[in-house]
């Protein structure tokens, strides 16, 4: 089963999105989503060429966009070329994230900042960069983060599953500090929210094959990065109006619970 057509939505007209990590898998699709909805879209990504020809594949209303989420400047000159592009920023994607393979007790300080800087303090910054411009959102900003099962449940990759695991508390306190009771005359509220994908067919699955995990998976396959561009889609839309500090997991049910993995495992029903 694959997963379903982008529908003949506009949500997103006359707002613009800036999705990092936006040049393959996930924040293409989202990118591509978003665009397909009516949004001018900026595709960040620390490879330009890459995000040139993402942005190419568009067409109009989109633009690519070089930026280190570790560089703070970089960023400030990232969200400065999107406003000045298109006026305005009304939606925030934050998708940038690095795993390696370290077990515990070789995750020492490098492995980790290699890690940890990108995927949770790149998000940091990132979202600190667009907040100006999101509080004067005309229709109130929106920020999704790409989280991961691996923030959620012990699946592996501790360095990079330690990172993943802060985005759903910073979305919780964001939401409620920048929320409609507390924030300055002047300005609207911003959302904030967290998608959280199980395995998803992307590049990172380049040498190894997604689908020999299917038997872990309720639904019966590995996710699509066009599963969760339309959950992106979703909470970064008003259709999500009332809906923040949440995290959503789009995992093919594999949160569900252990027991196909017990079945497997037995040949038989767990009890």
């Amino acid at each position: 089963m694959t997963s379903p057509a982008t529908p003949a939505l506009a949500r997103f007209a006359g707002r613009t999105a800036l999705v990092t990590g936006a040049a393959h898998g996930i924040g293409r699709a989202v990118a591509t989503r978003l665009h397909a909805e009516g949004a001018n879209v900026a595709l960040a990504d620390l490879d330009p060429a890459a995000a040139k020809d993402a942005a190419a594949t568009l067409g109009d209303r989109a633009v690519a966009v070089e930026c280190d989420v570790t560089d703070a400047e970089a960023l400030e000159r990232a969200v400065t070329a999107v406003v000045e592009q298109f006026g305005a920023l009304d939606v925030l994607v934050c998708n940038v994230g690095v795993a390696t393979g370290e077990g515990f007790d070789a995750l020492d300080d490098a492995a980790w900042t290699f890690q940890l800087e990108p995927t949770l303090h790149g998000t940091v910054r990132t979202i600190q960069a667009a907040l100006p411009q999101l509080l004067t959102s005309a229709w109130g900003g929106a920020v999704v983060m790409t989280g991961s099962v691996n923030g959620l449940a012990a699946f592996g990759n501790v360095g990079y599953s330690l990172a993943k695991a802060a985005l759903p508390n910073l979305a919780q306190n964001l939401a409620v500090e920048y929320s409609a009771t507390r924030v300055g005359e002047g300005q609207r509220p911003v959302r904030f929210n967290v998608v959280a994908p199980g395995t998803v067919r992307t590049r990172v699955w380049d040498d190894q094959d997604p689908d020999a995990l299917v038997p872990l998976y309720p639904m019966g396959r590995v996710g699509e990065p066009e599963d969760i561009a339309a959950a992106v889609a979703f909470l970064a839309s008003d259709d999500a109006s009332w809906v923040t500090g949440i995290t959503l997991p789009v995992d093919g049910g594999i949160l569900a619970g252990p027991a196909l993995a017990f079945q497997e495992r037995n040949r038989g029903p767990v009890d």
